[in-house]
């Protein structure tokens, strides 16, 4: 079986794909809280105000030497560089891209056993360079990148559980989702995911394109009377 390489895929471009995978990654996500003091009180009362948005921090590191030490050799920084570009505005989008991480033939990275938000952006980068040809071109790098989890208004709204399952609600399609997933995500039910199929006229429910937004339906309930019976 070849090795799965971790693979950043922008929203505006071609995939990226790391030349050696991380050793490790780290998730993490916190609260902010806000402390209301009451006098005579031990201690504040502690009350929730939002969610921070999760982050996602590893270490890639880039190699060219395989490709030769003598000129012309192989810039490191033609392979980095492009992960550098994804914190420069894209003209189109008047912003940096979002990008989605993928590694292996789940297609997500996950934390406790969910999968990590679907849209991220990277928010820093820090490249050092420690091998250099001749010339002084770089040949080695090692990048230490941070994401940040990127949910747009309505993708927040979407899967913020707010509301009874009693109403039709939008899901917009993640990589490596099958119609039994998003059924248990919604209904925490996975045998109706042919509800779901039927209410988008999925003539094959087991293609799912990424970003397609799919109409979630009212869990089916039981039957109610409403005759003078």
């Amino acid at each position: 079986m070849p090795l799965e390489k971790l693979t950043i895929l922008p929203e505006n471009s071609g995939p990226i794909q790391a030349l050696f995978n991380p050793e490790h990654y780290t998730v993490s996500k916190s609260l902010q809280l806000a402390e209301v003091v009451i006098p005579g009180l031990d201690a504040p009362v502690v009350q929730y105000v939002r969610g921070q948005n999760e982050k996602v921090t590893m270490e890639l590191f880039f190699d060219t030497t395989d490709f030769g030490m003598v000129d012309p050799v192989v810039d490191v920084r033609s392979l980095t560089g492009q992960i550098y570009q994804l914190l420069k505005i894209d003209g189109n989008l008047h912003a940096p891209p979002r990008v989605q991480l993928a590694w292996g033939t789940g297609g997500k990275l996950t934390s406790y056993g969910a999968s990590i938000s679907p849209w991220l952006l990277l928010e820093s980068i820090s490249e050092e360079f420690s091998l250099f040809s001749p010339q002084g071109v770089p040949l080695r790098a090692k990048l230490n990148v941070s994401f940040r989890e990127a949910w747009t208004i309505a993708q927040q709204l979407q899967v913020t559980p707010r509301h009874s399952s009693d109403r039709t609600t939008l899901h917009q399609v993640v990589r490596g989702e099958t119609l039994a997933q998003i059924s248990y995500q919604q209904y925490k039910d996975p045998t109706q995911w042919r509800l779901i199929a039927d209410a988008n006229s999925l003539a094959n429910p087991r293609l799912l394109t990424p970003g397609q937004t799919l109409t979630i339906p009212p869990y089916p309930s039981s039957t109610t009377t409403t005759g003078g019976q």
